[in-house]
């Protein structure tokens, strides 16, 4: 299992929101090319990376950051946040991102998304599944995206993408631990999937129930900024993971 440190930016810093909710913003870093050095420091090889001003205006607003952070460490990026376009989306690609993480769009454009597939490879995208009561949300997480999260993961499937993380969003930001049993449920239907937890780690036992319970990986943001998970705990379980 790969552990995923995330950034998540706003106006170029390096922030956390709790459920999604841009006025509950703590800004923990003012450069997230630092933060991201320390992270390739402590021997982690990913990062996920979200422009949360690109996601609200609906247009990418980060993407130097992103070209810094690969300019400066060897890390494997995702990168996510307002990508609407294939332009968009190879935009992302050249700055330096491995994979185009994409959200709301491949619930609301499937199609849009088939023609990027085909256009890039299926390889090369990372689907963000937000749920509740495992239904799908879109539009930072305001509306119902109309299927369950079970159906959209067999939709991504059929188009050839295997990258999914799923994001709780009763448990986001809340440090309370991890969605376990939705997770077992999801691995279950669809054991072959690249599956990534997020939301709710807050401690490397939750770390290590969801290598247990066959999670591929787990991306990791407010535990680590709030000192429950320190760098030196991630170097020591990255080793052993």
């Amino acid at each position: 299992m790969i552990i995923i440190p995330a950034i998540d930016i706003i106006n170029g810093k390096c922030v956390r929101l709790t459920k999604g909710d841009y006025k509950q913003q703590k800004i923990y870093n003012n450069n997230p090319v630092d933060v991201a050095k320390q992270f390739a420091d402590a021997g982690l090889q990913r990062l996920h990376i979200v422009d949360l001003d690109g996601a609200k205006a609906g247009a990418i607003q980060n993407i130097k950051v992103l070209e810094n952070i690969a300019n400066e460490t060897n890390l494997i990026i995702d990168f996510g946040g307002g990508v609407k376009t294939l332009t968009d989306v190879e935009a992302v690609l050249n700055a330096g991102s491995t994979y185009v993480t994409v959200g709301s769009l491949a619930v609301k454009n499937i199609e849009l998304l088939k023609e990027w597939v085909k256009e890039i490879g299926a390889d090369k995208f990372l689907i963000a599944a937000d749920v509740l009561d495992e239904q799908i949300k879109i539009n930072g997480w305001l509306k119902d995206g109309g299927l369950n999260i079970f159906d959209f993961v067999q939709q991504m499937k059929q188009l050839g993408i295997n990258n999914i993380f799923c994001t709780d969003i009763s448990k986001d930001g809340m440090m309370q631990g991890p969605s376990i049993e939705l997770y077992k449920k999801i691995i279950y239907h669809h054991p072959q999937l690249n599956f990534i937890a997020s939301g709710g780690v807050s401690s490397i036992d939750d770390v290590h129930q969801l290598k247990k319970i066959g999670c591929s990986g787990v991306i990791i943001g407010k535990a680590i900024y709030e000192n429950l998970i320190s760098l030196e705990e991630l170097q020591s379980i990255n080793q052993q993971l």
